[in-house]
């Protein structure tokens, strides 16, 4: 029973401490615009702790990129240093997935339906996928190094919750951006009893996509 007891004030003490925390958290909206004023979709927001022994990592959760239709589903799509991405496919077709990205060389070679390992990402920085047979396929993984990011929608807003009292660096990152991710960054102090709202106006490089077409190595590869 004795033993009960101390499990079950260690519990609450956990608890209240949680709840102490998010009770004292702030909320950071953000809006990401073009030159042209258009809102932004798939940018990176990254709100990082100024000291760093208060970034608290959550357990890791499965995260996927998926392969549809011979297209990166999504086609951006974030996650934290230490991280393991699965690759499942569910085109009816292989596909050989790739990096040489310095944040992540990799190579998954031919393969079809969900049996490919997954791959640790264990450095900081953005990681471009290509697949082998067909050119067109682009997607990108952002390995962040904070638990506090979001990626913005449509209409360019991104919404980090949960965010400790405390002051962050934030920046933004997007695959098409011209300049670096370091020269969006801004301090801020969030507020704890209201969100507090932050704006960026990128400038976006003119991108070249290479158009989809027919494999030509068989029905296997289209």
């Amino acid at each position: 029973m004795p033993k009960f007891n101390s499990i079950l004030r260690i519990l609450v003490a956990d608890l209240l401490f949680a709840w102490a925390v998010l009770s004292s958290a702030g909320e950071l909206h953000a809006l990401i615009k073009d030159q042209n004023g258009q809102p932004i979709e798939d940018a990176i927001v990254l709100v990082t702790p100024l000291d760093a022994k208060n970034v608290p990592f959550p357990k890791q959760l499965r995260n996927e990129m998926d392969q549809i239709d011979k297209e990166y589903v999504p086609h951006v799509k974030v996650v934290t240093v230490g991280s393991k991405v699965y690759f499942p496919n569910k085109d009816n077709i292989r596909h050989h997935v790739y990096s040489f990205s310095p944040a992540k060389v990799f190579e998954l070679p031919l393969y079809s339906g969900t049996s490919a390992p997954p791959v640790l990402f264990d450095k900081n920085g953005q990681v471009t996928l290509g697949c082998n047979i067909h050119d067109w396929m682009l997607g990108y993984i952002y390995v962040a190094d904070t638990p506090f990011f979001g990626k913005s929608a449509k209409d360019g807003k991104a919404h980090i919750a949960d965010v400790p009292a405390g002051e962050y660096s934030v920046r933004v990152w997007h695959p098409d951006m011209k300049g670096t991710e370091e020269s969006t960054v801004r301090k801020v102090v969030p507020d704890t009893t209201q969100a507090t709202s932050m704006e960026w106006q990128l400038i976006l490089r003119p991108v070249f996509r290479i158009p989809r077409a027919s494999g030509s190595g068989g029905a296997a590869y289209r």
